[in-house]
């Protein structure tokens, strides 16, 4: 097996191995080894795993040295393969196609700009859609970077891909040609618009400010020519049809905390859960190659808090009380569950290539056996499932050692209903048993799943060992570890397309929120009718809490909703005994209009607005 080489076919013992897996789970089909451009599996000679690179065309060529398996971006600064002459031409470039100067270039001035190059719209479409990978509806200066270099490819007669950004001569290739630009720059010095560089040279382009958006106490409507991106216009619909709704039926205080700024802002997510030491924090330092601020690993339940990994000009580490309160960061929501909570909880940062891209949120080890009568400070089930409703991607850690799912365990993976697409299952420390318990393990492991999850799909299940050891050949054997390795892979997918995939996530999650809204208000609307106007309001509120789920089911029929979006009973309940029904208010049919509106015209219309241009 050659990590970097082209795939081959799986060899006969490895189907003889995943065909006694499919045998151990009913027959469950693994999915196939495939590969993806720019991530390669690391054997234990010196190879690594480039990852996430911090601009498709403008990032190094990757350190080729390091330990069996360990994750890295393949790349250094995002200037590393644009000169510093060609950097200045694009800079006086982009000054002039960002006609109203926020830092965007969005799809109308890149049709204006890009015309000038002469290439067929077709090749145009194309270098749009890999420039803005991350589907954001414009293109930063990293980005515009990128959409020239891939010009100057097409200009000279090469074939346009995804692969084309791997070309080791990328670097060489001149600025594209473009017809009657010079003649627009000379009559445009004037203006000597530039984009802010920072302390490397390398100019990070910044949207204009929407924090006022969400602090201003005005009615005003946030103007159209306001919004350059997808997740501007998400902001806009929020603040001015979303949040009202929110507000008049108290969905902060039943559901989810108010959205601000740094919500629709915040970087990918991911969520790592499970037992004490199945591996959660040496997976983080897995991917990173390096320990963090605060981390702690032992045989021993090493980690009590929730740890936030992030991104940050420095090593440190940010108190909870103190993170929650931050403006700039997305955990304001978690004052909810109190000083109990924000003291078991920290944020790490540092600077990492990975982190400009991705969060990892570390959690305490899920209690199991007699452990559970030790009542934690806080619900640790609430908040797993706030972090579950911020997160991209959720993995849930096992080992061959600890593969019962205790009831805390059993109330954790509960509470991530609704989530279901996030959640991936990674068996870790697999080479610590030999293949034949390997193949009972990960059976075991798939029968106890299947009681929990209550979905008819079977989970994917990703088997490795995460860490930096090498795989110990001698307990699983060369097959065992191409299987490690194809797994790996797999896995390393996943993570690779978190950033690509953010911006529908955000959507996705926005509507989500929205049908609950709506939901939401439709409950309180009807609960409020149910209450008499004069006389013995105490009683018929207890009767209303006590038949909630009757009065659940009169909801669902009256409006025709589906009954897999109410929210839980119980917690619905237990919410709703601090309050007095009767002050609740009545259904306002022109704000359950206005977010039926939003969700069947404007987002389509926003999406529409920002595609690629030339679509």
């Amino acid at each position: 097996f050659e990590p970097n080489s082209t795939p081959v076919n799986q060899s006969q013992p490895l189907r003889a191995v995943k065909a006694i897996f499919e045998l151990a789970v009913c027959a469950t089909s693994p999915h196939s080894s495939r590969h993806v451009p720019g991530v390669a599996v690391a054997s234990r000679r010196s190879r690594v795993l480039p990852l996430l690179p911090l601009s498709p065309s403008c990032r190094g060529r990757g350190d080729r040295g390091g330990k069996r398996g360990a994750m890295e971006i393949g790349g250094q600064h995002p200037a590393s393969s644009c000169s510093k002459e060609h950097q200045k031409i694009y800079r006086d470039w982009f000054a002039l196609a960002d006609s109203d100067g926020d830092g965007r270039i969005t799809g109308p001035d890149a049709i204006k700009f890009f015309a000038m190059s002469s290439l067929p719209r077709a090749d145009l479409k194309q270098v749009w859609a890999i420039a803005d990978s991350k589907r954001l509806g414009y293109l930063g200066f990293g980005e515009f970077i990128t959409a020239m270099q891939l010009v100057s490819l097409a200009q000279a007669g090469n074939e346009i891909s995804q692969d084309s950004l791997q070309r080791e001569d990328l670097i060489s290739f001149n600025p594209p040609v473009m017809e009657g630009l010079d003649a627009q720059l000379a009559k445009s010095k004037h203006l000597a618009k530039r984009v802010d560089q920072d302390m490397d040279g390398f100019p990070q382009a910044q949207g204009p400010s929407t924090n006022h958006w969400f602090n201003s106490k005005s009615s005003k409507k946030i103007p159209l020519t306001a919004v350059t991106s997808v997740i501007d216009g998400l902001k806009r619909l929020y603040i001015e049809k979303l949040k009202p709704l929110e507000v008049t039926y108290k969905f902060n205080d039943f559901v989810s905390p108010l959205l601000t700024n740094s919500d629709f802002d915040a970087k990918p997510m991911v969520m790592l859960l499970g037992q004490y030491s199945t591996g959660k924090t040496t997976f983080i330092k897995h991917l990173l190659k390096t320990s963090y601020p605060g981390a702690h690993i032992g045989p021993e339940p090493t980690t009590d808090r929730f740890v936030v990994v992030m991104s940050g000009p420095d090593e440190r580490t940010i108190p909870g009380n103190t993170l929650a309160v931050q403006a700039d960061m997305p955990f304001s929501g978690l004052t909810t569950f109190g000083t109990s909570f924000l003291s078991k909880f920290e944020c790490s940062q540092m600077p990492h290539p990975l982190l400009e891209h991705i969060t990892f949120v570390d959690t305490p080890g899920v209690l199991s056996g007699e452990k559970q009568r030790t009542q934690r400070s806080y619900e640790f089930t609430g908040v797993t499932s706030w972090f579950a409703a911020k997160c991209d991607l959720i993995l849930l850690l096992f080992d061959p050692h600890k593969l019962d799912i205790s009831d805390e365990f059993k109330r954790v993976i509960g509470s991530l209903r609704g989530h279901d697409d996030k959640i991936r299952v990674v068996l870790n420390k697999a080479d610590q048993i030999d293949t034949q318990q390997l193949m009972r393990v990960y059976g075991a492991l798939m029968w106890s799943l299947g009681k929990v999850l209550n979905t008819p799909e079977v989970s994917r299940v990703y088997i490795g060992s995460f860490n930096d050891k090498p795989v110990k050949e001698s307990a699983v054997g060369p097959i065992g570890k191409e299987l490690f390795e194809k797994e790996q892979d797999d896995l390393l997918s996943d993570l690779k397309d978190i950033p690509k995939k953010a911006c529908d996530r955000r959507i996705n999650e926005f509507v989500k929120r929205a049908r609950a809204a709506k939901i939401h208000a439709y409950i309180i609307g009807h609960l409020k009718n149910q209450m008499p106007t004069m006389m013995g309001k105490a009683k018929a509120q207890q009767k209303l809490i006590d038949n909630l789920e009757g009065e659940f089911a009169k909801v669902q029929r009256e409006h025709h909703l589906p009954a897999g979006d109410f929210p839980y009973v119980e917690h619905f309940r237990e919410a709703l005994g601090g309050y007095s029904i009767d002050r609740f208010e009545k259904v306002k049919p022109k704000m359950i209009q206005a977010v039926d509106d939003m969700l069947g015209y404007d987002i389509p219309e926003l999406l529409k607005n920002f595609r690629n241009p030339y679509e």
